[in-house]
């Protein structure tokens, strides 16, 4: 089991879905997951045993836990890359 996942969404998917799939990681172990909606410009945190905090119209997103000191530059994303 991974013990982080990243899940960008595309225009084709359903944001109640991929909400259930990120909670599913987190209930079976993931430790840290982020669920990345483009289009929103938000990024759903999810973390073991809390709930999920949007976080939106960020720049960057710095990780913890098992990705402490990894910075992920969200302006690719938001600009279609």
């Amino acid at each position: 089991m991974p013990e982080f996942v990243v899940e960008v969404l595309s225009p084709s998917d359903s944001l109640r879905e991929a909400k259930t799939k990120t909670e599913q990681w987190i209930f079976n172990g993931v430790q840290l997951g982020w669920l990345i909606d483009g289009d929103a410009h938000c990024v759903y945190v999810y973390r073991k045993g809390r709930r999920p905090e949007a976080r939106r119209h960020i720049k960057e997103i710095a990780g913890e836990g098992p990705v402490a000191g990894f910075v992920l530059s969200l302006l690719p994303i938001w600009e279609g890359l």
